[in-house]
Order: C-alpha cells, then sequence, then structure tokens
C-alpha cells in the first residue's frame, strides 16, 4: 500500500472540515474519528454513527493532471474501493447514483467528495466516507440505512477494513473505471418511479456522462438529463 499517513482522533465535527483547516503536506493523508458530532452527507443531509461502532473517515488526496471535468472519476474509484471491500463480507452491492453504497435496498454508505481546484485541474480532493459497520440499531429518521453487523450478524474489524479500501481506492485512481462503475449501479435495468421538480415520473436508466449526470429515458421516451439533486429514486 502507498505512504498513506493515517490520523487517529477520537471525536470531530467532521473529519472533511479537519482535514481541510488542518495544515499537512501535500501526500495522502486519511483522517479516521471514533465518533462525529456533526456528519454529514451530500447537503443538508446527516450521517447518524453511533461512537466506535463504524468508520467515519475522510481521505486527502492530490491528483495529478486530473482536469475539472473528469472530477466524477475519483467518485466512481472510491465507490468502486468501498464495494470491492465489502465484498470479502457480503454480496448484493450496487452504486446509487451518484455514490451511495447499497446492499439490496438498504444504504450502508455514503461519500461526500469536496476539491479544490487550480486553473482547470484538480489540486486536491478531501474524500468524506460513512460507512455503517458495527452498529446494531439505527434511531434516525433516514429511511433505510444498514449495518456489515446487521447483514453478517458479527463483529467487523474497522481498521483492517479502512486499510482495505484504502488500497482499492489506490488501485482505481487514475484509471478509466467508467464501465465497471455503470455495470454496478442502483436500478441499471427496468423501469423505476423518480421525481423532480416537476412531479413524478417513470423511466429506466441510459446512462451516467462522463461528468456525472444521470441520464434516464421516461416511459413516454423522452430523455431527462440531471445533475446530482435535480432528481431522487422513489
Amino acid at each position: 500500500m502507498a505512504d498513506w499517513e493515517i490520523i487517529h482522533i477520537k471525536e470531530t465535527d467532521s473529519t472533511n472540515r479537519w482535514l481541510r483547516e488542518a495544515n499537512l503536506k501535500e501526500q495522502m493523508t486519511c483522517v479516521c474519528a471514533d465518533y462525529q458530532t456533526a456528519g454529514r452527507g451530500c447537503g443538508t443531509n446527516k450521517w447518524e454513527s453511533e461512537r466506535g461502532k463504524n468508520l467515519t473517515f475522510s481521505m486527502l488526496i492530490h491528483p495529478k493532471g486530473i482536469p475539472a471535468t473528469q472530477q466524477f472519476d475519483i467518485s466512481i474509484a472510491i465507490s468502486l474501493a468501498i464495494c470491492e471491500a465489502l465484498d470479502r463480507y457480503i454480496g448484493d452491492l450496487s452504486i446509487k447514483w451518484p455514490n451511495d453504497i447499497y446492499w439490496r435496498n438498504g444504504k450502508i454508505a455514503g461519500i461526500l467528495i469536496e476539491h479544490t481546484l487550480q486553473g482547470n485541474v484538480i489540486k486536491k480532493s478531501i474524500i468524506g466516507v460513512g460507512l455503517n459497520v458495527n452498529q446494531r440499531v439505527f434511531h434516525s429518521d433516514a429511511p433505510n440505512p444498514v449495518s456489515l453487523w446487521q447483514i453478517c450478524k458479527h463483529e467487523t474489524d474497522c481498521k483492517q477494513l479502512l486499510y482495505d479500501i484504502l488500497h482499492a481506492f489506490e488501485k482505481y485512481l487514475g484509471k478509466d473505471n467508467r464501465e465497471q462503475y455503470l455495470g454496478m449501479l442502483y436500478r441499471r435495468h427496468g423501469f423505476y418511479p423518480y421525481c423532480d421538480q416537476d412531479g413524478a415520473f417513470m423511466a429506466e436508466f441510459v446512462t451516467v456522462e462522463s461528468d456525472g449526470h444521470l441520464l434516464l429515458c421516461d416511459d413516454e421516451g423522452r430523455e431527462r438529463r440531471y445533475a446530482f439533486k435535480e432528481v431522487c429514486y422513489v
């Protein structure tokens, strides 16, 4: 495995913020917290995680020569890395666009990525991950959380799982993984209900474009193109 600097902290409001404000050298760094007081997903979403039971961590990377127009490649790389690491324990994994990790119809991991650009390339990326590992009960109003413990009925070594994710991420970073990503997408085949600002509709998946936009085709044959948060799964 590459020379990651792994920093363990007991508590912080957000590992993404911790890395953003830390004065770190240009090396790959991962900060992992036992507990986040203000863990969040994309937008205003909250992330529930019991103290010491799950993986809540952020990775700081400095990609070399990745254009800003290809920043979605980093989302693909971390999504596939998490799936590969989890595949040692469970099957039935998929990626719900853009980068939620699902086991069947339950969300087992969420990812929040923040890029800093320099000109037309990515200067650095902070990749935040919340992965439900050993939590047995969820109390928030999140609709469908699931943990590795709930699936396997035994504890999993969080430290080893983190190492597995970092190792897999190195393998995927900087490569063209789009076809593998497309093949793992949640609701990849068939018509399903969606909802946008104009209301509910039925549609089937067409593709995810290289910049991360989702392309659907509704049951009247019209193509619909969405950026993240412009459409939701029903």
